[in-house]
């Protein structure tokens, strides 16, 4: 049996479409800051595999104004799961991190896996990304020390029709359609516009952990597009694909965030064989999604 933590969430959503018959479960099931309701959870399932994917996250402004939320809850789920786990013999586990996890100043893009902690974390992001970090030794550990087959995965930023679209706690993606479709005449973007960033759907992310249990394929990966795009870009791709002819302004008082995070595909295509979602195809298909439930 295969069971996923944070069912309910972006990736879990997509999970679900490529892995239905895997037990799905959320908050509202089980919560996993309780070692004891982790201790029920196990043991009422017994799973062979976990894929570990609660979490608390959300954007910028979110991470800087909560950030001992962030670290504490994200890292007792961790220690919590991983330990019951252990305890109850599951036999494979994998979760994901995040590229804000990497170092911010860095020699070398894209980023590979092996400098992961070369540096800290960028300080718009320092609590989540710690939190990320303390994630990712505890599953080296664990690996270490008794031989698992548990492995981590750190994605780029990801999009998907089961995003959220709240003010404080939507992904740059989905914040986008959301303007764009609210909006007639300016589509307004946060900074300079200048910064590069990566984008997956998520549903890509699914795949790829779907591909990695089958081949029991089980080590650390980036999972990311090749392609990097400046926000600016972005903007034009998401206007594009949406059809709207808006004129797009920048508020150049809110923050760029981190210029730069691009990671690098190599170690994981050297694995599998994988082509990921066009950003374009992937922005009208949440577009089109999101006008769908809104036009009602």
């Amino acid at each position: 049996m295969i069971l996923v933590t944070g069912g309910s969430g972006l990736v879990g959503s997509h999970l679900k479409e490529v892995m239905p018959d895997a037990i799905y479960l959320s908050s509202k099931d089980f919560d996993l800051n309780n070692m004891n309701e982790v201790d029920k959870m196990m043991n009422l399932y017994k799973p062979h595999t976990v894929i570990h994917l609660a979490a608390r996250c959300g954007n910028l402004f979110d991470n800087m104004n909560y950030p001992l939320d962030y670290i504490e809850s994200n890292v007792l789920m961790a220690v919590n799961v991983f330990k019951k786990c252990h305890e109850y013999n599951v036999e494979k586990v994998v979760t994901c991190l995040s590229s804000c996890i990497y170092p911010e100043q860095v020699n070398e893009y894209p980023m590979k896996e092996e400098i992961l902690f070369k540096g800290p974390p960028p300080i718009g992001n320092f609590s989540y990304g710690i939190a990320k970090r303390c994630i990712a030794t505890l599953i080296d550990s664990y690996v270490t020390q008794y031989n698992k087959k548990w492995f981590y995965l750190i994605p780029c930023n990801l999009y998907g029709e089961h995003d959220k679209y709240g003010d404080h706690n939507s992904h740059f993606v989905a914040a986008l359609i959301k303007k764009i479709y609210n909006s007639d005449k300016i589509l307004d973007v946060w900074g300079t516009g200048k910064p590069f960033r990566q984008f997956i759907h998520a549903e890509d992310l699914a795949k790829v952990i779907k591909i990695l249990l089958e081949k029991d394929i089980c080590d650390n990966f980036n999972v990311t597009t090749p392609y990097s795009f400046k926000i600016k870009e972005i903007a034009e791709i998401a206007l594009r694909a949406t059809g709207k002819d808006l004129e797009i302004k920048f508020d150049e008082t809110k923050p760029d965030g981190q210029f730069r995070k691009d990671t690098s595909p190599n170690k994981l295509l050297k694995e599998i064989d994988f082509e990921f979602m066009t950003l374009e195809k992937g922005i009208k298909r949440v577009y089109d999604n999101f006008s769908k439930r809104h036009d009602r």
